[in-house]
């Protein structure tokens, strides 16, 4: 197998932590940061708690790592509970290891210090092997004896990673890694970690606000809103089958169409859609920019484009359509064909067709 910079084995996971989350609660001064949440992360699984800033995905990842108790429920690692009503692990008791945001290395340590701190209960020889082993798998071995500050954010990102993985955690903890490394670099930093952590078998809880990296890396997402989880699953399940509005909306631009919903089915201006498990009455048609298809022989409404933006991969296009208050935004490649004041014919690929009741329009609106 070709490895990227990550290169040399380390000892491997005792074994996949199975973390559980059952009806955690977390209030701050009278505040409900979290509500009723629960959540299994299964041996060797990547999850990624996904959602705004704000809806409690850094508490509930603080309350997994013990860095805090909960208000109520419990959490379980390995079938032990090491949070509840009368328990409490602490934090270097759990196995669990933790990377955060701003990677909280110690400045006034060496590269293999911080990564030697998570080994002091073990001697100082072995200790120091497990961490140039350690450094070695992330391809940073020759920076030992060198101070973080003078690393790069992507190196200090590896030694991070290198820290926490140092004491062969069950779990892996990870509040926005990547968030601090320009996109070149994420990328890359992004792939490579995560194919560490799948070869180590360990099982890892990602934060990120981006919906994007979290289909990237994850087994499997938990979409977060105002302290609970909304939607739990793949990134397939997420994006072709929200459950709301909501997390429709969290993966993609939509076209929203107020329309009334009547025997299974919905009229727009752009064409009647299915709706088989709308109940009558007002709903919301949402269509995604890439359904929008252009000078079709399915014949299509008459439009006009009014505007035309080049996005490199994609050109995004705004088109006045009959009956439709505000433009319709459309995504396409290579769409330099077109330009503003052209008439065009339009139709919509159902498959990118969403629709959801009115009411769950008004939860949509509700913020993060």
């Amino acid at each position: 197998m070709v490895r990227g910079p990550f290169q040399a084995a380390l000892p491997r996971a005792r074994c996949a932590g199975f973390l559980v989350i059952e009806n955690v609660r977390q209030t701050y001064d009278g505040v409900e940061a979290l509500r009723d949440v629960s959540l299994a992360v299964a041996p060797g699984e990547i999850l990624c708690l996904l959602g705004a800033s704000g809806c409690g995905k850094t508490t509930l990842l603080r309350l997994a790592a013990g860095v805090e108790a909960p208000s109520g429920g419990r959490i379980l690692l390995d079938g032990v509970e090491v949070a509840g009503p009368t328990n409490f692990v602490p934090p270097e008791k759990r196995g669990v290891g933790l990377v955060f945001q701003d990677y909280a290395l110690f400045p006034h340590m060496t590269v293999l210090e911080n990564v030697m701190f998570g080994l002091r209960h073990l001697p100082q020889a072995q200790a120091r092997e497990l961490a140039m082993r350690g450094l070695a798998r992330v391809a940073l071995d020759h920076y030992a004896d060198s101070y973080p500050q003078l690393l790069s954010g992507g190196e200090q990102q590896r030694v991070a990673l290198a820290r926490a993985l140092a004491p062969r955690p069950s779990v892996i903890l990870m509040d926005e890694p990547f968030s601090n490394l320009d996109q070149r670099l994420r990328e890359s930093i992004r792939e490579e970690t995560m194919t560490l952590l799948r070869e180590e078998g360990i099982s890892a809880v990602v934060v990120t606000h981006d919906p994007e990296e979290a289909m990237h890396i994850a087994d499997r997402i938990a979409l977060m809103r105002k302290g609970e989880i909304v939607q739990t699953g793949t990134a397939e399940d997420l994006y072709f089958c929200p459950e709301s509005l909501f997390a429709a909306r969290f993966f993609c631009d939509l076209n929203e169409l107020e329309a009334q919903a009547q025997g299974g089915e919905v009229i727009t201006p752009l064409g009647t859609f299915a709706a088989p498990h709308i109940p009558d009455g007002p709903c919301v048609v949402c269509i995604r920019p890439q359904a929008l298809l252009f000078d079709t022989d399915r014949g299509g409404i008459e439009s006009t484009i009014t505007a035309r933006r080049f996005l490199g991969r994609v050109d995004r296009l705004r088109v006045k359509v009959p009956g439709i208050e505000q433009d319709v935004h459309a995504r396409l490649r290579d769409a330099r064909a077109f330009r503003p004041g052209q008439i065009v014919r339009l139709a919509v690929d159902a498959r990118d067709v969403l629709v959801f009741p009115q009411r769950d329009h008004d939860k949509g609106k509700a913020g993060a």
